[in-house]
């Protein structure tokens, strides 16, 4: 079985040590108590929002936290307590907003003077997540779905019902959750208003371990299970086959309406750790360096990460290839790639000759389909 337990605290630090381009205040909703909308220990669901102005006034970007997930209460109870606030409100601290969620121009060309909202995620289970019993004997509550449901209502409270365009985004299991709940908060506006949504390091594939054997779909299970999740995935998935399956984009985007633009690399830093090159799958530790230094990687080892690459590619190209969804997929061994330099400013991750963000602004405004691979490389390289 994957051991993840702290694997979330690598997604937080992704935030912690990039060059920060702007404090915003973190709100807590201490009225969502009285809904039962809370975090892991009880305590209230937090957003950071940043007002738009200009020609952006009424215009809204909805980005959702990095961090993981808890898959057993034993992991939920160290994820509560963990300094990072992945559990609790209690433990947050304002995170700064850089890419697409950046104030300057010259970061964030369009986007920059949006309104600009930072979900806080303080859950386990990228918000899906909706048990009404709670766990009082490790004092557990599984929200998810309660803790999202509380914030967007809040957001439409303070301006965002006027919006006429949205972007709805997230990173890793921020990222998941774009996908899994963009029909859901698509249906907070009306017809009129353009909603589409952003999936960064969001697209975990249901591919074969290096053993060849499918135990990151166990995980995927017990998060569920656990979270009583399944209400909250696309009713359509979960007809037709288990609800732990439907975390998994490649079974999940078939039944979901909205346009979403999936930002990956075919070779995610976290995806080849947990996903491929496992501990169970590698007992030996054979991948161990490989995973930690890509100078370390025999060239047999790269001939494995090129098959992690066909798969995911074959997963992905089969639910993206409407005129309406668009992609990013390079080959740049990161995970995570809104939030850090390679959103605008890094030339080495381009696609078609274009950033990221200015692939996302092509799509987003109907100018032409962007659908890039990177076709050039086949190994993993830094960006």
């Amino acid at each position: 079985m994957v051991t993840l337990r702290w694997t979330f605290v690598v997604c937080v630090m992704l935030f912690l040590n990039i060059q920060s381009s702007e404090e915003v205040k973190l709100t807590i909703i201490e009225s969502a108590v009285a809904k039962g909308a809370v975090c892991l220990d009880g305590s209230p669901p937090a957003y950071q929002f940043d007002q738009g102005f200009g020609d952006g006034v009424n215009k809204w970007l909805v980005h959702m936290q990095a961090g993981g997930w808890c898959h057993t209460v034993e992991d939920c109870v160290g994820r509560k307590t963990s300094p990072y606030g992945l559990g609790s409100s209690k433990l947050m601290y304002e995170l700064n907003f850089t890419g697409l969620l950046s104030n300057q121009q010259d970061q964030n060309p369009n986007l920059y003077n949006w309104n600009r909202v930072y979900m806080r995620y303080c859950d386990g289970s990228s918000f899906t997540g909706d048990v009404e019993e709670v766990d009082h004997a490790n004092e557990l509550y599984f929200r998810g779905a309660r803790v999202f449901n509380a914030i967007v209502e809040e957001l439409m409270s303070i301006g965002m019902k006027d919006a006429q365009n949205v972007l709805f985004s997230g990173c890793s299991a921020g990222g998941l959750a774009s996908i899994l709940l963009c029909d859901k908060f698509h249906g907070f506006f009306s017809p009129s208003t353009k909603v589409k949504c952003i999936a960064d390091a969001g697209y975990f594939p249901h591919v074969k371990d290096l053993s060849g054997e499918y135990r990151f779909e166990q995980y995927f299970d017990k998060i569920v299970t656990l979270h009583g999740s399944a209400n909250s995935l696309p009713s359509g998935c979960t007809s037709n086959m288990k609800p732990g399956l439907c975390f998994f984009p490649e079974y999940t985007m078939p039944y979901i309406n909205t346009p979403i633009f999936v930002v990956n690399s075919a070779f995610d830093t976290w995806q080849v750790a947990n996903l491929f090159a496992t501990n169970e799958s590698d007992p030996d530790g054979e991948f161990t360096k490989c995973k930690n230094d890509l100078k370390e990687c025999s060239t047999s080892q790269l001939q494995r990460l090129q098959e992690f690459r066909s798969g995911f590619l074959g997963s992905i190209d089969s639910v993206t290839k409407s005129p309406t969804e668009g992609r990013f997929i390079n080959t740049c061994y990161t995970h995570c790639q809104t939030d850090e330099s390679t959103w605008f400013a890094n030339a080495t991750s381009k696609l078609g000759d274009k950033t990221i963000a200015e692939g996302v602004d092509d799509w987003y405004n109907d100018r032409s389909e962007f659908q890039k691979i990177d076709t050039e490389h086949v190994d993993p390289h830094y960006c």
